[in-house]
């Protein structure tokens, strides 16, 4: 998803308004459905830039129904359509597949086949829009894309699109392209065929994926490998489809990616799909995280981070694989929790090679990136456009620096690592905003409601209250939350760490007593 570190220096992140939004109320005849698997197989017609083909669409059925609804633009034609095998009519309109049936279709397992072509939708300005991209590489081969974030799959095929279901069996990918050019997709390439000046690539992945990772690329590419061993010991292929043009530059870029690897591995728990494969795939835009393909496009530019090449680019869409990809949000509202905590492990990247002042300077500088306009959780049932705030980035992360000063490493790291590795919060088992505040409230012993609430749910600031008394003396105390908070303070003595509460404390002191210099909190100081 977008770059925290992007999103600070260029960019807005007002989303796909010429688009069908992605998220929102789910209709009550999709919810009577729950996707198990995709198979979509299309043909690519690159001068035309037009695609053709079916989807088989594999799912239970919970209760008997009339309708079955289905999501695909209308810019895309449905040509025929069956059910369990028989052709039966339709209407397409409005992005909406309809298939209705006199007599209630049964509960159980199904299968609605869809034959369908047109164009898809071209995107305009990649990744921050959606659709597909034709273009050359340098060399003049055809450059192939897909960004489908706000959109989701519904941009070229029909599905269930809203973040609440994800295919329980995974997807099967049947991308055929003129011979010569390679597609890249998801989970592991079975085979490859060529037959007639066309060839053919069979991806498949066995585990459940959110629907704007089912994506694929193509162009000129070759593979560069390298083997990576996960903090369990288990080997995953790292594999880099990188165009034949800048193959020279992929293993140092691999290099680097398994560094990322190894740190993440080390907060998150071992990297999620170790079944299939580490990927990355060199396209025409900047990048976005794909489920065990991550799209790169920031052309190998490095800055340092401990004096080493660093692209923090590759590496906020790699931490996607934990957060967004394994953890998911079943509502848009709470996508905080992909890129929050997703922007909060880039910057663990940042303690890990330079050390905890650094971590904390990064931090330092993150405050005043928080617009604070309106709250992070805007609700229920909201779209993705409303979501994409900057602060679900940069008031989400520093979120969770807040909770790691106040819990402590011993609690906070064991607690995040959980949430990301716990089967209750992982895979199948989408969750939402109240269960990430009751596990780190469960961990810490505590009741974390209130905190939650004001950082997530509202745009107040934590006011700290410092009042003098006497000579020398003054009252701290906290203003608009009632439980104790840890905080810095800072008297002509030194700072020590002082708890503090809605009765507040007194402390001696010769000088103004200074509140969290560090800058723990997103907080405001009253002095009285």
């Amino acid at each position: 998803m977008r770059p925290l570190f992007y999103l600070l220096l260029c960019t807005s992140v007002s989303a796909f308004a010429q688009m069908p939004p992605y998220g929102g109320k789910l209709k009550p005849e999709q919810a009577n459905m729950d996707i198990q698997h995709y198979t979509i197989a299309l043909t690519i017609e690159i001068p035309g830039k037009a695609i053709s083909g079916y989807t088989d669409i594999s799912f239970i059925l919970k209760q008997p129904a009339n309708v079955l609804l289905f999501d695909l633009m209308d810019s895309l034609h449905i040509q025929k359509v069956w059910v369990n095998d028989k052709a039966i009519p339709f209407i397409h309109d409005s992005n909406l597949l309809r298939i209705s049936s006199p007599t209630s279709f049964p509960p159980g397992n199904m299968v609605v086949k869809v034959e369908y072509a047109g164009r898809p939708i071209i995107a305009k300005r990649p990744p921050w829009d959606d659709g597909f991209t034709f273009t050359k590489d340098s060399s003049g081969h055809p450059w192939v894309a897909i960004t489908a974030e706000g959109t989701g799959g519904k941009l070229y095929f029909p599905c269930k699109d809203h973040p609440s279901d994800e295919p329980d069996k995974g997807v099967d990918m049947i991308i055929t392209v003129p011979a010569g050019l390679v597609v890249a997709g998801p989970g592991l390439l079975l085979q490859t065929t060529t037959h007639n000046h066309l060839s053919t690539f069979h991806w498949q992945t066995k585990y459940t994926i959110n629907n704007y990772s089912i994506i694929f690329n193509v162009g000129d590419y070759t593979v560069v490998n390298r083997t990576y061993t996960t903090i369990n010991g288990n080997k995953v292929p790292m594999q880099f489809y990188v165009l034949k043009d800048d193959s020279a530059k992929a293993p140092h870029h691999l290099e680097l990616l398994e560094k990322m690897a190894h740190i993440k591995e080390k907060y998150f728990g071992e990297y999620p799909w170790v079944k299939e494969k580490i990927g990355l795939v060199e396209t025409p835009h900047l990048g976005m995280e794909h489920q065990t393909m991550n799209a790169y496009g920031n052309k190998f530019r490095y800055t340092k981070v401990g004096g080493e090449d660093f692209d923090g680019l590759m590496n906020h869409e790699f931490g996607h694989e934990w957060w967004g990809n394994k953890v998911t949000a079943k509502d848009w509202a709470d996508y905080w929790i992909h890129e929050g905590i997703n922007s909060f492990g880039d910057v663990l990247y940042i303690r890990d090679m330079e050390g905890e002042e650094a971590y904390e300077k990064t931090f330092q500088k993150f405050l005043p990136g928080i617009k604070n306009e309106k709250p992070v959780v805007l609700g229920k049932d909201i779209e993705e456009e409303q979501a994409y705030q900057d602060d679900i980035y940069v008031k989400g992360a520093f979120f969770m620096h807040t909770l790691r000063y106040m819990l402590g490493d011993d609690v906070f790291f064991p607690a995040i690592k959980k949430l990301c590795t716990d089967s209750m919060y992982t895979y199948n088992n989408l969750i939402g905003s109240a269960d990430v505040e009751q596990l780190f409230s469960k961990a810490s012993g505590a009741d974390l409601s209130q905190l939650f609430r004001m950082y997530l749910y509202t745009t107040e600031k934590l006011s700290v209250h410092v009042q003098q008394t006497g000579l020398g003396q003054y009252m701290i105390k906290l203003d608009n939350i009632d439980m104790a908070l840890p905080f810095e303070v800072t008297t002509n003595t030194g700072t020590e760490r002082k708890v503090i509460d809605k009765k507040g404390i007194t402390i001696n002191s010769t000088t103004l007593p200074l509140i969290d210099t560090r800058t723990f909190y997103f907080k405001r100081v009253v002095y009285e």
